[in-house]
């Protein structure tokens, strides 16, 4: 039954062609008038419910299906109509019949309305919109790319949705082309219906007249009646079919089907109807009007504009109250404060600590604020998505206030509840980035960005054009707000891990490993120190999302002792690769190394306490070795990379903690936790002196 379906369509176009060389006795040929007339029925109601034209994509294809149907019905039908006297089946006989009444002008007349206002008002409108469409959907495309491209740069849609927009705007460019193309179909059909028709009457006169040797009266009579029946019955689909091509062309901005639309804005505009009931009551006093029809219809929409008038007045009053007493509630408050804190459980809503928190003036509320237009929810939402499929982290919530005790443009943001990064933003201007060799110079207010510390300016908006030429890199004011939330969430994500984040993340490894779970936690290890080897990685940017790996490293390493440290470094290796991934580009990896006798004299000087292991040399060779980071920190910027140091697996968990409180954003890796298949380049050497 499947195969037979597939190839349907295939087999309705042989069928077509069939009826164009076999002769059809009138029953068959009634049929296939009748599945005419109902599948032109069926693509003009799918074309009102459609609620975008790519919902019936295959409009094009199947208006040349259609069209060639209706020809080989005509063909069909000619041949009958010439060989058998007029007699061409029941239905072209009914709809002669009755269009005609016994008046053979009046039923060409009406057949000849019908058909040229088809051609000249459905058809050949639509066709200009459909051409119109065609135009300005290839004329948009650029920009509905670059659109896609801007927000996948800006994190506002994945890879995949901008995959999918991409492929959708394609396909609505291929639509249009193709329906301006169908719509010469349409036109080319209405003409030759015309044509069908003449022959039909001539010839069938001519072979009435000449062969059959009846009289013109009685010529005229019959093949009038097959001719016109004809007519009509492939005009009519025709017709159906042709409004269905302006109703997809001409569905630019909807929010549903036709039908929903026309009852939603209609309904919404009960003055006009009761407008419209009072122009009609006018008219009724011009004398000769037919006072009944016009009474009663201006009573209908008098009363229809009244009762939606007065549901919509309901409506709001109810939203209204609805509003109020919301408001009212959130407003109940006890009559003091001491009453309040009366009760103890209001008391522990003052020590509560959120671990993320971002505070801003009253001028930032339209970014943040949604009934505003403010987006930075949603951008957070994306973030917090992203971030979690990067480093197997799920961040918590942002708690988002605006401060009363900030400037209007500042903004600060807590980590439980500690202030740990200040900006400024201005909202009416943009952030332009100043590059290393500007080509031009920029008018704006000096700053630094917030979030990496680049010289910057803040320019006005009819400046953006200017300064993206000179090479400037130019940002909106919402997204410098939220990268440099985002890079302090990263910055101190290793603080936001708390044990009970750990339970979900063993959770969600339970759902496929199940039996490694149970095997390590807490057998081998407690959920505490699974907490810190978690930390520490997350401290140094190492994504924990391999969470399978790491405690099957954890399980390897119980037999020789759990040592914090040396567990860290084990799995640092077992996540080799996706550490190399992390810092490489290219199949290289851009690193600075330690000098020999530097690194032999590191080794040497690390001495054991109570709180552990730390590197303990002199107070100058600190300072020379801090001195030539700086130096070696000013290379990896300029070439926009993270400054990596190279060194051996015994020093490098205590060389990355001397370090850290220095140059935080410096990573230490060892030589065992690069993939070996990467060409590891030096940039720089730090030395002994």
């Amino acid at each position: 039954m499947k195969r037979i379906l597939n190839n349907a369509v295939a087999a309705f176009v042989i069928v077509i062609v069939l009826l164009m060389i076999i002769p059809m006795p009138p029953f068959l040929l009634d049929v296939m008038i009748i599945i005419n007339i109902s599948l032109s029925m069926i693509i003009l109601l799918i074309s009102m419910n459609i609620k975008e034209p790519l919902e019936f994509s295959i409009f094009p294809s199947l208006l040349l299906i259609t069209t060639l149907f209706r020809l080989g019905i005509n063909v069909s039908s000619t041949k009958n109509i010439l060989t058998h006297q007029g007699s061409a089946g029941q239905v072209i006989k009914s709809f002669g019949d009755f269009v005609l009444q016994g008046n053979v002008i009046v039923g060409f007349i009406i057949f000849m309305i019908i058909v040229l206002v088809q051609f000249i008002v459905i058809t050949k409108g639509a066709e200009r919109v459909a051409e119109v469409a065609a135009r300005f959907t290839l004329d948009a495309m650029p920009g509905k790319q670059m659109a896609i491209d801007a927000d996948l740069s800006s994190g506002l849609v994945t890879e995949q949705e901008a995959r999918i927009r991409r492929t959708k705007i394609q396909r609505e460019a291929d639509f249009y082309g193709a329906m301006d193309g169908a719509t010469k179909i349409v036109k080319g059909d209405a003409v030759m219906s015309l044509i069908i028709t003449f022959i039909n009457l001539v010839g069938g006169s001519a072979i009435g007249m000449l062969q059959s040797g009846m009289g013109f009266s009685e010529v005229l009579s019959v093949y009038s009646i097959a001719t016109v029946g004809d007519g009509l019955v492939s005009q009519i689909p025709a017709l159906l079919i042709s409004t269905s091509t302006g109703m997809i062309v001409t569905r630019a901005v909807s929010e549903g089907s036709l039908n929903q639309d026309v009852s939603k804005q209609f309904l919404a505009q009960p003055k006009a109807m009761m407008m419209t009931g009072g122009v009609l009551i006018i008219l009724m006093l011009v004398p000769g009007m037919p006072k009944l029809q016009m009474a009663f219809l201006a009573i209908l929409f008098l009363l229809a504009g009244y009762r939606i008038s007065r549901k919509m007045q309901e409506q709001a009053v109810m939203e209204e109250a609805a509003m109020r007493q919301s408001a009212d509630a959130e407003d109940a408050s006890p009559a003091t404060e001491e009453e309040y804190y009366r009760d103890i459980n209001n008391i522990y809503n003052l020590i509560g600590v959120e671990p993320i928190e971002m505070e801003f003036g009253y001028s930032l509320i339209p970014l943040v604020d949604e009934s505003s237009g403010g987006k930075m929810i949603n951008r957070i939402v994306i973030f917090r998505r992203q971030y979690a499929q990067e480093m197997g982290f799920v961040i918590p919530s942002v708690r988002l206030r605006d401060s009363s005790s900030l400037n209007t443009n500042q903004y600060i943001i807590k980590i439980k509840g500690e202030e740990v990064a200040r900006g400024e933003i201005l909202v009416d201007h943009y952030l332009a980035l100043e590059p290393a060799s500007p080509a031009g110079e920029i008018d704006g207010i000096e700053t630094i960005e917030p979030a990496y510390g680049i010289p910057s300016k803040w320019i006005l908006p009819e400046n953006k054009e200017m300064a993206e030429i000179y090479g400037y890199t130019v940002i909106d004011p919402l997204s410098v707000m939220l990268t440099h939330l985002s890079e302090t969430i990263r910055q101190h994500a290793y603080e936001l891990l708390s044990r009970q984040e750990v339970s979900l993340l063993l959770e969600n490894v339970r759902k496929t490993s199940a039996e490694l779970v149970d095997e390590v936690v807490p057998g081998i290890i407690s959920h505490g120190n699974l907490q810190k080897l978690l930390v520490n990685l997350l401290k140094e940017g190492i994504p924990i999302k391999d969470m399978e790996s790491i405690l099957e490293t954890v399980a390897d390493a119980s037999g020789a002792g759990l040592d914090i440290t040396g567990v860290t470094e084990n799995i640092r290796a077992a996540l080799k690769r996706t550490i190399t991934r992390k810092f490489c580009e290219g199949g290289q990896m851009r690193v600075v190394t330690l000098d020999a006798e530097l690194e032999k004299l590191l080794v040497t000087s690390m001495t054991k306490s109570d709180q552990g292991v730390y590197l303990a040399v002199s107070p100058d060779i600190m300072q020379n070795m801090l001195t030539q980071i700086g130096e070696q920190l000013k290379k990896f910027q300029e070439l926009s990379q993270d400054t990596v140091i190279l060194t051996s697996q015994v020093i490098r968990p205590y060389l990355y903690r001397m370090l850290e409180q220095f140059y935080p954003s410096v990573y230490v890796l060892a030589f065992n936790e690069i993939a070996d298949n990467i060409q590891i380049q030096a940039v720089g050497n730090i030395r002994k002196e």
